[in-house]
Formats: C-alpha cells, structure tokens, sequence
C-alpha cells in the first residue's frame, strides 16, 4: 500500500532540494499527501469544479500566477473558497519564487491550507516533485525469490523453496551478472507501469545457499556483483520436472505474472539433474530483449512454416 507523507515531510526533507519556504498556513503542515499526482488548478480558479482534484497537490505556474494578478478581487474569492473547502486537499506552491497576491494568502489562512513558495521553474518544480511522490508513494510489494540484473535486464526468479533459485543467481553471478536481492524483494511501482525491484536493508549483500549458509556477495565476487536496484522486466519460475507437467515448446503462447496490476512476461523452467539453469536464463534474458525489439523467434518460424506449407499444398 502507498504510504502517506506530510506537507511538514515534505518541506523538512526536500525543501532544500525543492527550494521551499512557507508562506501561509503554518499551523497546518500535518496535512497528509496521499497520491503521486499533480494539479494545475486553471479552470478551479475562474470556478469550474468539475473533475477538480482536490487531492492533489496545487502547482501555482506562471499562467496561473498571471490570472491571480488580475483577476477580479471578488470573483477570486469565491473560486478559492470553492477550491479550498476541500479538506483533503494537501497545499498550494508556487513556482519562480512569485509571492501570489494578499487575497490568495488570506483565503489559504482562513481554511488551514498551506501555502508554499518554490524557487524552481513550473517545469522544474514538476519534474523533482513527481520523482519524490513517485519514490515515497508508489504502490509496493515484497515478494520471495531472487532479483538479478542479466544483460541490463531484470530477470525475477521464483519458484519451490528448495528448488535452486540462490545456486543459480551464484551461477549467473560466476558469470559476471549481477545480483540485486536474495530471498525477499521490494517492488514498487513507477510511472508508465515501470517495476522497479530492490533489496531490503539488513539482507543487503547478502545470500542465502542451503548448506553454505549466509554468504557476503561483495566480497566474495567484488562490488561490481551488487546493484541497488533495476527494472523487473522478466519473471523465470522454476518448477520440478513431471512427465505429466505441460511444458512450452514453441513459445507461441506467452504468460505473464501479475505484479502491482502490471504483466510482467513469464517463462517457466523445469528443473532435473544437468540442467545449466544459468544459462536459460541468459538465454531467456537475450530472447526477451530480442521481444522487446518486436522480433519474436517463434512467431517468425511459425509464419515461414505455414507460407513452406501453403506453398507445398499449392
């Protein structure tokens, strides 16, 4: 679940960064900030509500700031008290450090909505705001398997404990990828549907191999085996060979595993004595990159099959 954080957080551990300082609404800085989002509150401030999101919070820009010094006095009024009753709604900033107009601060004292001055450019301010909302409120999971960064890509290990996920991210690190997370794995999700996987703190650098017991990656295999974090871009399942199992031969059916509502591309390995797992999945890795380019080997195949066919019957 995303976690809240407060106006006061915000303006503690990134005012410097955000180039903030208070304005009005001083007593008020506990408001919580709940979503990633940002609004530009145009049609509030001349009295559309419709589809306002006063959850949000409100960047002030230029063209905002420009209509607040001209307004009418009794019009902007109404449309800030129309935009402040709402009680979620967190705080108003304002880009270039533009001290907006007596009436807009009064309006924010009176309903306990802080207001904020920000040194940045609108874009600016945007752009850094939307990375700290991003980073403090995205949606998250811990799920158990083994994170690893092959070829840049983020290959998701899982399956039956016991089965060999930790001896093949040793494999794979032997063979100069990287290891991300062992055992348990943060996953939020970004913008764009983007999954981004990371270890948590105290099993940082660290592995778990049955019969080995704790290992320390860095100094075993050096710094560079380590990575703090990559995009999930591929999940591997590791399941126990069965005759009776079904087992993908063409790859024309693909799946996906669902994480944080977003399909992550699935492949399913059977595990029996003598397979080189690591290498599968380097393959897996490359195919997938291949995919990513919008060529499939399997469906390439399957269309010069069916054309050798068709020209074979003709």
């Amino acid at each position: 679940m995303p976690q809240a954080l407060t106006v006061r957080s915000l303006l503690g551990d990134q005012g410097e960064r955000l180039k903030l300082k208070i304005v009005a609404g001083a007593s008020f800085l506990d408001k919580p900030i709940t979503v990633r989002e940002l609004n530009r509150p145009g049609l509030a401030l001349v009295g559309f509500l419709d589809h306002f999101r006063p959850e949000r919070i409100q960047i002030l820009g230029l063209g905002e700031q420009s209509y607040l010094r001209n307004a009418d006095p009794e019009r902007l009024r109404a449309a800030l008290a129309g935009i402040l009753k709402f009680p979620e709604l967190p705080c108003l900033i304002t880009s270039r450090a533009t001290r907006p107009p007596k009436v807009v601060t009064d309006a924010c004292r009176r309903a306990g909505v802080p207001l904020l001055l920000s040194g940045l450019s609108t874009a600016e301010l945007t752009r850094e705001l939307s990375d700290i909302l991003d980073a403090r409120l995205a949606p998250r999971a811990t799920v158990h398997g083994v994170l690893v960064d092959v070829y840049g890509l983020g290959v998701l290990i899982q399956g039956e404990p016991g089965i060999g996920k930790s001896e093949c991210a040793l494999e794979l690190l032997k063979r100069g990828h990287i290891l991300i997370a062992d055992d348990a794995i943060d996953i939020r999700r970004l913008g764009g549907g983007i999954l981004r996987g990371s270890c948590p703190e105290p099993l940082k650098n660290y592995m778990e191999v049955r019969g080995l017991g704790i290992i320390d990656v860095t100094l075993l295999f050096g710094i560079g085996a380590i990575l703090d974090r990559t995009r999930i871009e591929l999940a591997a399942v590791l399941e126990p060979w069965a005759k009776t199992s079904l087992v993908e031969r063409t790859g024309l059916d693909p799946e996906s595993l669902d994480l944080l509502g977003v399909k992550v591309p699935l492949i399913r390995i059977p595990v029996s004595p003598g397979r080189n797992l690591a290498i599968l999945i380097e393959v897996a890795a490359l195919n997938q990159r291949l995919k990513g380019r919008g060529y499939w080997a399997s469906r390439v195949f399957n269309k010069d099959l069916i054309r050798r066919m068709s020209k074979k019957s003709a």
